[in-house]
C-alpha cells in the first residue's frame, strides 16, 4: 500500500518511490556541493548563511517541480501563473549570488528530468572553475581609486604643488575640489587618485607630509562621492 500510496502514474509516465528518492538525494548532495562552492569562493565573512542554506534547497525544490509536472502542458501553466502572482522582497544581491542561484536551478533542472549523470558532471566542472577563479583572484582591479584630502597653507601654491609625487606613486590623479578653511588662513584640496598597487601607501603619504608642511591629510579607501 505505501508503495502504491507514492507512485502514480503522469502522463503514461510513472513516478516511482525509487525515482523520487533518487531524484531527491542527488538534488540535496549538487545543491550542498554548490552551496560549499559558494562559501570557499565568497569573500571572508562576506557570505550569508541562509543564502548558503538556500542553494542546497533550491536543487531539491526545483527538482520536485519538474518531477510532478512531468510533460503535463496544463500543469506547468498553471505553475507558471501561481510564481507569478509571489512577490519576492529582498534586496538586489551581488550578481555572482544570482550567478549561483541559476547554478542551482538548473542542476535541479536536470534532476529532475532524471539527467543524474549530466547534473553531476556539470555541477562538479562548474565548481571545479568557480574554485579555481578565486584562486587566481580572476577580474580583480589592480589600481584602487581613492579620494585624497590635503590641507596646506595660504601662501603654498596648490598648482601643480604635488604632481612630481603623484606622477611617482599613482596612475592618475585629478583635482575635484579646492576651499579654504580656519577663516581663509588654510587650503583643502580633494583629488581622485588611482594608487599603483604595487606602491607603498605610506610612503606616498610621508612625501606628501613634507610638502605640505605636516598638515592634515586624509586617504579615503574608497571614492568619496559626496566629497565633490
Amino acid at each position: 500500500m505505501f508503495e502504491t500510496i507514492l507512485s502514480s502514474s503522469v502522463d503514461n509516465t510513472t513516478i516511482s518511490l525509487i525515482s523520487a528518492i533518487l531524484t531527491l538525494g542527488v538534488s540535496f548532495a549538487l545543491g550542498g556541493l554548490i552551496s560549499l562552492t559558494y562559501i570557499r569562493t565568497a569573500n571572508k565573512g562576506s557570505y550569508s548563511q541562509n543564502f548558503s542554506l538556500t542553494l542546497i534547497l533550491v536543487p531539491t525544490v526545483i527538482a520536485i517541480i519538474i518531477l510532478l509536472i512531468g510533460s503535463n502542458v496544463a500543469r506547468a501553466f498553471s505553475l507558471a501563473g501561481a510564481f507569478s502572482i509571489i512577490r519576492f522582497r529582498s534586496a538586489p544581491g551581488d550578481p555572482k549570488d544570482i550567478a549561483y542561484v541559476l547554478f542551482t536551478m538548473a542542476a535541479g533542472l536536470a534532476c529532475g528530468v532524471g539527467f543524474y549523470g549530466y547534473a553531476i558532471l556539470f555541477t562538479v566542472v562548474l565548481c571545479f572553475l568557480m574554485i579555481m577563479l578565486s584562486l587566481f583572484n580572476f577580474g580583480a582591479k589592480k589600481s584602487l581609486q581613492k579620494t585624497l584630502k590635503i590641507v596646506i597653507p595660504e601662501d603654498l601654491d596648490y598648482e601643480g604643488a604635488f604632481d612630481d609625487i603623484f606622477e611617482a606613486f599613482t596612475i592618475e590623479y585629478e583635482l575635484k575640489k579646492v576651499k579654504t578653511t580656519d577663516l581663509g588662513s588654510l587650503y583643502e584640496l580633494v583629488y581622485s587618485v588611482t594608487m599603483d598597487h604595487e606602491k607603498s601607501q605610506k610612503a606616498f603619504l610621508d612625501e606628501l607630509r613634507c610638502r605640505n608642511g605636516n598638515l592634515n591629510i586624509t586617504l579615503s579607501m574608497t571614492a568619496d562621492a559626496q566629497a565633490y
